[in-house]
């Protein structure tokens, strides 16, 4: 499970981000967000601003973004809500990140499924490339966590990079895809088994495979 903790505030954080405010262009998204609710509910969008709020410090700190205390009193105030409502918010999910990160966020899998199929070499392919749990490399280049399913059981072992997902992985897999990050290419992302897809059956489907080609019906046959 990922250690989940608020970066302190400090004269420094006030000073860098007490006067965040939303970017033009974030600003829009945010304002599209809240007509999507009732009046009076404005502040069901609390989950969306939070997120315009992480991309943009993202955006202006070069790493996939995090969301220092003043951001959250910002996105509060925007919203008119109380900071503790924000801050249960942005705790309680791990898609907000509440310490600076790196560049380039690597979240391991490390539950049964994937842990199963390999997530410790996998992880052990991070750790030889200087990456420490919980911590951001010296470069800035790398931050890791070790985080709880996010859903791709079916291609385990898999890890998430900021927005994307990388599955069917091995030790070798992973370090082309972060070999891949680091010289600024975009790997594909997804499986990275050859010749699969998505979560299709490897090697093809054993059963019901009258339904590869059309929308077979079975009922008659049962």
């Amino acid at each position: 499970m990922a250690d989940r903790y608020i970066e302190p505030v400090t004269a420094e954080l006030r000073e860098r981000w007490g006067a965040f405010a939303f970017s033009p262009g974030w600003e829009e998204k945010a304002k599209a967000a809240i007509t999507r609710y009732p009046d009076g509910r404005q502040k069901s969008a609390v989950m969306a601003l939070l997120d315009f709020a992480q991309r943009q410090v993202g955006e202006e700190t070069n790493t996939q973004g995090w969301l220092p205390i003043p951001v959250m009193e910002y996105v509060a105030a925007y919203l008119d809500m109380p900071v503790i409502r924000v801050v249960e918010v942005a705790t309680f999910y791990t898609m907000y990140n509440l310490v600076p990160v790196g560049r380039y966020h690597v979240q391991v899998c490390g539950t049964t499924p994937c842990w199963l199929r390999g997530s410790d070499e996998v992880m052990e392919t991070c750790k030889k490339r200087g990456m420490k749990k919980g911590h951001t490399t010296e470069d800035g280049l790398w931050t890791l966590t070790e985080v709880e399913c996010m859903g791709n059981c079916a291609s385990a072992p898999m890890v998430q990079i900021n927005d994307d997902n990388f599955e069917d992985l091995t030790g070798e897999r992973l370090d082309a895809v972060l070999d891949a990050l680091a010289e600024g290419k975009t790997p594909k992302a997804g499986t990275q088994e050859p010749g699969r897809h998505t979560v299709e059956p490897v090697g093809g489907p054993t059963t019901l495979t009258a339904m590869v080609d059309a929308n077979h019906d079975y009922r008659g046959e049962w």
